[in-house]
């Protein structure tokens, strides 16, 4: 990003007040950059754990597959899922409180007796297929909460500050330079004033003496 400034007190002020806002800001983005980074990898974790009771879930389902086929999979439905939310280092972030399943009504005495179990197993299945879905959505948006302010953190101390810091030393160089070549010029222009009354005097005190002579 290239800093636009003019060599002058205004412009000067204005990009150190630019500059020390962006310094003050700095250690509260990284702060939070931390916090976001503890969190991002916390929801993998919880992603990784989800994943894996799927798994050994879907195992279990897999060894019953000659009795599926008895089985009325409409039995069980997902009745709600109840979110909340709740903030992380500033970024507003879902919460999960709760997930209602309905299990319609079935013959108790007609049904086999494992129907129970397979009940049970579907009801582990989508809660946990649900569970880790919100994690994997609650993981996308905190990455790119992350990644947003990791680029912010890169922007300021790699771009922004180096920028308005060098910025403020070429104004002040300039100033100082003109300053300098002002004090200079003053002085070479009382030299030859001084020079210039000097050589009026010996001129004045000539004549003066070429007219007593002529007396």
């Amino acid at each position: 990003m290239a800093i636009k400034y003019q060599f002058n007190k205004t412009s000067l002020q204005a990009l150190d007040k630019n500059l020390k806002m962006r310094q003050r800001a700095l250690p509260i983005i990284k702060s939070k950059e931390t916090a976001l980074r503890l969190e991002v990898k916390k929801c993998k974790v919880d992603a990784e754990l989800l994943e894996e009771k799927l798994q050994r879930q879907i195992a279990g389902y897999e060894s019953m597959y000659a009795l599926w086929g008895e089985f009325d999979a409409s039995l069980v439905s997902l009745k709600d899922v109840q979110l909340g939310s709740r903030k992380i280092a500033g970024v507003l972030v879902p919460v999960l409180n709760n997930i209602s399943l309905e299990v319609k009504p079935f013959g108790l005495f007609s049904a086999p007796k494992w129907y129970f179990d397979g009940i049970t197993l579907l009801q582990g299945l989508a809660k946990t297929a649900v569970e880790r879905e919100f994690v994997l959505a609650k993981l996308d948006l905190l990455e790119h909460a992350r990644r947003k302010t990791t680029q912010k953190v890169n922007l300021f101390e790699k771009v922004q500050i180096p920028g308005f810091q060098e910025a403020i030393r070429k104004i002040k160089r300039f100033m100082e330079d003109e300053e300098n070549l002002s004090k200079s010029s003053q002085k070479i222009l009382k030299s030859l004033q001084a020079k210039r009354a000097g050589a009026m005097q010996v001129e004045s005190s000539v004549s003066g003496e070429e007219a007593e002579a002529y007396d």
